[in-house]
């Protein structure tokens, strides 16, 4: 029996799903199958956080992938106050939702948050101030411990960390310097350093760069579906990263 070598992952974020996407979708996932045993959503899954939009990607997902799909959530699913349901849609189609939590398939180990802004390195907002920077800043801050806690909870020898916003400046750059605050912030690079990961994915910055790295060497991947399209326009738009393979005794440890 053949041994499986490495586990391909492939990872898309801001597919920005409206009421009006239906098939859309499926004529660009359909290769994924093939391609990938794992399939990471980073985000913005929907265009408005509307259960409407999240009822359409679930028809989408469903009729066409068929290996194990997991996401985190972006801030356009935030945008009407109905997160909890998208969530909901797309756990009932088969799509596990990470919000701070981490889960095994195929010996992967995958931790997941929607993450936060704040800006990067020297740049970064510090909680100084009026009680409405400080609570801004205690966002970033709780995302990042949501990340901490998912990473320690993993055991597996490959780990993937899936977010929406960049942990670091590099993946935004080509965006407006003035939004880089923005798009993510350097507190999400912080537990990466604590707990290393083989890789990191995210979205969010649709005219950032595709590849950087953190301050510890760990490749991070801009997996925008706008940025993909743009730079790979004759290729389905999803960047698949392959990662060795658990041996079997390992494996069969599983995190929930």
């Amino acid at each position: 029996m053949d041994v499986k070598q490495s586990v391909r992952l492939a990872a898309v974020g801001d597919l920005h799903v409206k009421k009006t996407s239906q098939g859309a979708l499926q004529s660009l996932l359909s290769p994924v199958n093939e391609r990938a045993d794992i399939l990471l959503l980073c985000g913005d899954l929907t265009d408005y956080g509307l259960p409407e939009e999240a009822h359409v990607l679930a028809r989408e997902l469903t009729a066409v992938v068929r290996i194990p799909i997991v996401a985190v959530l972006g801030n356009h699913d935030y945008e009407s106050g109905q997160h909890q349901e998208v969530s909901r849609i797309l756990t009932e189609a088969g799509v596990k939702i990470l919000d701070g939590e981490a889960c095994e398939i195929h010996g992967v180990g995958i931790a997941g948050i929607k993450g936060f802004m704040g800006g990067y390195g020297r740049g970064t907002l510090g909680a100084w101030g009026e009680p409405a920077v400080k609570r801004f800043v205690q966002e970033a801050i709780d995302e990042g411990l949501k990340l901490e806690s998912a990473l320690a909870r993993l055991r597996t020898g490959q780990r993937v960390a899936l977010l929406h916003y960049s942990p670091i400046q590099a993946t935004v750059q080509g965006e407006p310097l003035e939004i880089y605050p923005y798009l993510g912030t350097s507190r999400l690079e912080e537990p990466l350093n604590r707990y290393p990961v083989n890789v990191v994915f995210h979205g969010h910055a649709h005219h950032g760069a595709l590849e950087g790295r953190t301050s510890g060497g760990v490749p991070v991947y801009n997996v925008a579906m706008p940025l993909l399209r743009q730079a790979f326009p004759d290729r389905p738009p999803f960047q698949v990263v392959e990662v060795p393979a658990e041996p079997r005794e390992r494996a069969a440890d599983h995190v929930e």
